[in-house]
């Protein structure tokens, strides 16, 4: 990997109604679940957590998985990447931006609904299945990630999954002071899962040091690209399937 200590930079938040403009192109990939890929480990968070229609795999568009895989190979010898999250249900979404925001709002009882949603989607895009500005994690293409040892212990990256404060933001450790060993040692951590990610073609949100973006408007607005790859999806159902095979099966001739 090119420069895996290199610095995070500390971008701006987007602009998020322009990146709700960002033109939406879905190129029709499928989900791919990464339970069986050997490189990558897999902890589905919120189910864990028992958090309401919550799903028990991590699925991503193919094209994610591939790059997954890529930013596994860029990690130093010793390291895994952890999938937290990946293709998240409406519901899910739902639930964490109406519980975060219900907490923003005890915490601030004079702000007003903008402010709340400006706190709140610093951590939680707004629940969207619009087609052309759907929430990230709708698409497939949107990812939470983190770094374990090779005998499965989680590293400490200086603040929890989901931690809604100042040490979630990506670039947070990079004015630790130079006498910090234990600030510096997690800075150095989250440069490597940082790099990685972007080597492999990500973009990062930098108010939270875990979630990256491939192919969705997050992506586009960080990349510089014209248009997003992937819109609102969901994976198959049996019904969905059965009907698809039948409706090839008996297609009049042309």
């Amino acid at each position: 990997m090119n420069e895996p200590n290199r610095a995070i930079p500390a971008f701006a938040e987007p602009d998020w109604a322009q990146v709700a403009r960002i033109p939406v192109a879905d190129c029709g990939e499928a989900l791919s679940s990464l339970r069986l890929a050997p490189a990558l480990q897999i902890y589905p968070a919120y189910r864990h957590l028992g958090i309401p229609e919550a799903v028990d795999d991590c699925q991503v568009r193919q094209e994610v998985f591939e790059r997954l895989l890529r930013a596994a190979e860029c990690l130093p010898a010793g390291l895994v990447l952890v999938v937290l999250d990946g293709w998240r249900p409406i519901a899910v979404q739902q639930h964490l931006y109406r519980t975060l925001e219900a907490a923003m709002a005890r915490h601030h009882p004079q702000a007003n609904a903008a402010t709340l949603q400006r706190l709140t989607r610093q951590f939680v895009s707004p629940p969207s299945t619009d087609p052309q500005a759907p929430s990230p994690h709708l698409t497939g293409g949107a990812v939470d990630v983190t770094l374990c040892d090779a005998q499965g212990r989680w590293l400490d990256m200086g603040s929890r999954f989901d931690e809604v404060g100042p040490r979630s933001f990506s670039a947070h450790y990079e004015t630790a002071a130079a006498d910090d060993g234990a600030a510096l040692a997690i800075r150095d951590r989250r440069r490597l899962l940082h790099n990685a990610m972007l080597e492999a073609g990500f973009s990062n949100l930098p108010s939270e040091w875990w979630h990256y973006d491939y192919g969705d408007q997050l992506w586009a607005w960080y990349r510089g690209q014209p248009a997003a790859l992937y819109g609102p999806t969901a994976p198959p159902s049996l019904e969905g399937l059965w009907q698809q095979q039948l409706a090839e099966r008996f297609a009049s001739p042309t």
